[in-house]
């Protein structure tokens, strides 16, 4: 070997190791740490045309039921959670939505919401049996509610699995406790329709996946859990299930909205991937929304309430 050759060998490695530095490196923190939040608004438009005119002068009772998604937990202030812009425009209100939201088309809109941060379906189904009183005759309701995510991601396997927190249970394990989220939440439903007996409307969003689809856990700083994905998938055909067998009862593509914008919302190669807006709208704690994220969430809810309007009259 010349003593060029041995020369070369050295630098050929350095080339490498400041390759792997100055490129890998930063792409690495790019597309596997760096998760920005953004600005502005976040999910989809909402037409103005519905808002030209009032829906309905009927007295409507607007019900929040659900865990911290529908509670508001990681929104900036209580008026930014997706149940208050529902009801109510905050003062800083994004110029392409204003005068988009529930009082101004329906004017004797009154509003309660029990949704409880933490709570599990097991919950939600005690405050709708025990906690709430009929309506009167002449209200009629417009229930929004999230319900199911807390019994998935609870106890963050920490602990052993069991319903209403099965983090880390297998598709076999967690069969009869899908089959109970299914009978559970048919009461619920059951139920809030008897409470409304002017009649009512439930909006039930479906339950978002903060891996955006991959399933990886660890990519929230949570254990590995191989069945996750499948559970996850079968409790959201459960929701969609039930409200299949009611007309008054319609799914909020909470997952379908989301996707994109958890973990890994800088893969560009992802097929999910957001080119107009490639950020998180996940809050700190990985199971909430941000303050964009309850942008989208609204929106999506009004949306879907939209295609419904006619029912108020």
């Amino acid at each position: 070997m010349t003593t060029t050759s041995m020369l070369r060998k050295p630098r050929t490695w350095l080339f490498i190791i400041a390759t792997v530095v100055f490129v890998g490196v930063p792409a690495y923190i790019e597309f596997k740490l760096r998760r920005p939040v953004g600005e502005g608004p976040a999910g989809p438009s909402v037409a103005r045309e519905p808002f030209d005119e009032v829906w309905t002068s009927r007295q409507v009772h607007l019900l929040g039921i659900g865990d911290s998604v529908t509670r508001g937990l990681g929104a900036k202030s209580k008026k930014h959670s997706y149940f208050e812009r529902l009801r109510q425009n905050p003062e800083d209100e994004f110029e392409g939505m204003k005068g988009k939201h529930l009082s101004a088309v329906l004017p004797n809109l009154q509003a309660t919401n029990v949704a409880v941060s933490g709570s599990t379906s097991l919950d939600h189904e005690r405050v709708v049996f025990e906690e709430l009183t009929p309506f009167a005759e002449d209200e009629f309701g417009l229930v929004v509610m999230t319900t199911g995510g807390n019994d998935l991601i609870h106890s963050y396997g920490r602990r052993p699995p069991k319903e209403g927190a099965m983090y880390g249970a297998t598709l076999e394990q967690a069969q009869p406790w899908i089959e109970a989220f299914e009978d559970r939440l048919q009461r619920m439903v059951t139920r809030i329709t008897e409470l409304f007996p002017g009649g009512c409307l439930i909006f039930v969003g479906d339950i978002y996946d903060p891996t955006d689809g991959v399933g990886d856990a660890p990519s929230i700083f949570l254990p590995d859990w191989p069945d996750g994905l499948a559970i996850h998938a079968q409790y959201n055909q459960v929701i969609r299930r039930v409200a299949g067998t009611h007309d008054h009862v319609h799914v909020v593509p909470l997952h379908e909205t989301f996707l994109g914008h958890g973990s890994h919302c800088r893969q560009f190669w992802r097929s999910h991937y957001d080119s107009a807006d490639p950020t998180y709208w996940f809050y700190s704690n990985i199971e909430d929304p941000n303050d964009r994220g309850y942008d989208a969430i609204r929106r999506v809810f009004l949306n879907e309430i939209i295609t419904q309007r006619d029912a108020f009259r």
